[in-house]
């Protein structure tokens, strides 16, 4: 009879689709309807073929920006407003003052920073030709259109973000859709000099995941606007690497998912305490491997070179698979390291440390990728600086770490005494994708055994809540 059922259900599933008529899928849990995925997304635009539109040919990228713009009137001056535009935030209030920040003025323990360093992180910059500090951002015609909306697969930036020779601007152009995982993740995904090296949660395994990878991108084929909407080209969500605040223009679990989904009350009591992430992304980094430290201090030496442990022009790295995340408290603001601030080079400096704590009331635990920096200062003043790395003159051509430091401190205006060190940092990163299928999801015996992946202790409480009670 278990069987008929099946070839039932799935003869009426088929003979529907063929003729058109909506359907709704049953659960195999006493035939309770289950929601579509889709429900709740935006319907997708309906795909234009520009081949007859966009007949080229094209020698410069700009050429091919004006032939947009002859049509989308309205998306440039969108575009110059966005923050993949500026890689800065609208200002925000610092002591008594307020600032702009983000990946245009910021530090990281990554590759370090942008400014000094155009030519080569504004490959993944949505423009044309941002190769100084002089770059016009007032210029629309500086936009590239290509490096979100190309299909053809065969699109590529290169210096300053300019297209490499060897692209067919035309083909590009005529491609043009719906952005794709393919030209979201040709920056997202190798963000930082490489695949997977950022986040832990983004890399090249989800331009085409299995479920059990990622169940939105791999089991229903999202794609990244899907959940990341757009309104007047800005993207919704908010990395905590660059900004102080991410509880604005954020994306949720709950923009899709009902907050009260569980109705096991066991589960659903924890749901003022955890994010959803906590339970649902157990681990990433699970088909490529992520870093988890880079130690430029041993950048230089002539040792044996492997992209996962050590490259002279960067240093020693340290990668793993299948990461077990770092679990904190997290209110949606962050205290943010910025450009000039004294630190202590005897102890690790936070250089995004995420706010709240067990007496927040704003706050959940949240799943964390932490990693580890080691990473240039001035001995002198006490805060960390930013080299020029790219370029003829920059370290990885010299390997002289003083011209390094004075070209970049010409670049942000920040002293260089001439005296430098290296000193530890940390830097934080949320885990939101790599969500695994519900089957996959934490289980109680992952946090509420001796062996559990919680540190109740350090999250605030005298021990496992189950034992001691709650929050």
């Amino acid at each position: 009879m278990k069987n008929f059922r099946y070839i039932w259900v799935v003869g009426i599933v088929a003979t529907a689709m063929i003729v058109g008529i909506p359907v709704l899928l049953f659960a195999s849990n006493g035939g309770e309807v289950v929601a579509s995925p889709w429900d709740h997304m935006p319907v997708r635009a309906t795909h234009t073929d520009h081949t007859e539109l966009l007949p080229g040919p094209y020698a410069t990228g700009s050429d091919v920006t004006r032939a947009c713009l002859s049509c989308h009137e309205e998306s440039g001056e969108q575009m110059l407003h966005s923050s993949h535009w500026t890689w800065l935030s609208e200002p925000q209030a610092v002591g008594d003052d307020y600032l702009s920040i983000g990946k245009a003025n910021l530090l990281n323990n990554f590759c370090i920073g942008v400014q000094s360093n155009w030519t080569g992180c504004t490959r993944c910059h949505n423009g044309y030709g941002w190769t100084d500090a002089n770059f016009d951002f007032t210029n629309q015609e500086n936009i590239d259109c290509l490096s979100c909306h190309d299909q053809s697969g065969t699109y590529v930036k290169g210096g300053g973000g300019l297209p490499v020779e060897t692209v067919d601007l035309a083909v590009a152009a005529q491609s043009v859709g719906t952005p794709s995982r393919e030209t979201c993740g040709f920056c997202h995904f190798d963000g930082g000099g490489g695949n997977g090296v950022k986040h832990g949660d983004l890399d090249e395994s989800l331009y085409y995941p299995a479920e059990q990878v990622d169940v939105h991108m791999g089991g229903n084929d999202f794609l990244c606007v899907d959940c990341h909407r757009t309104t007047d080209h800005e993207i919704a969500g908010r990395a905590i690497s660059v900004n102080f605040d991410t509880t604005e223009n954020q994306v949720q679990c709950t923009d899709c998912h009902d907050s009260a989904l569980h109705d096991d009350d066991r589960i659903a009591d924890h749901l003022d305490t955890l994010a959803c992430q906590t339970c649902h992304v157990p681990a990433v980094a699970l088909r490529d491997p992520t870093k988890i430290s880079w130690d430029w201090s041993t950048a230089g030496l002539d040792l044996p070179e492997n992209i996962h442990e050590y490259l002279r022009i960067k240093g020693t790295f340290v990668y793993t698979y299948n990461l077990i995340p770092t679990y904190g408290w997290f209110n949606g603001s962050v205290d943010r390291y910025l450009l000039g601030d004294e630190i202590d080079p005897t102890t690790a400096t936070i250089i995004n440390q995420p706010l709240g704590d067990i007496s927040d009331p704003n706050a959940l635990i949240y799943p964390f990728k932490v990693h580890t920096g080691f990473q240039v200062y001035d001995a002198e003043y006490n805060y960390f600086l930013q080299p020029q790395t790219t370029g003829e003159t920059g370290y990885w051509t010299t390997f002289d770490w003083n011209s390094a430091l004075e070209n970049g401190s010409a670049a942000t205006g920040l002293p260089y005494s001439g005296s430098y060190d290296f000193a530890p940092t940390e830097m934080y990163w949320t885990l939101s994708h790599m969500v695994a299928p519900a089957s996959n999801a934490l289980q109680c015996a992952d946090c509420h055994e001796d062996t559990g992946r919680f540190d109740w202790e350090a999250l605030g409480y005298v021990g496992d809540p189950m034992e001691w009670g709650g929050r």
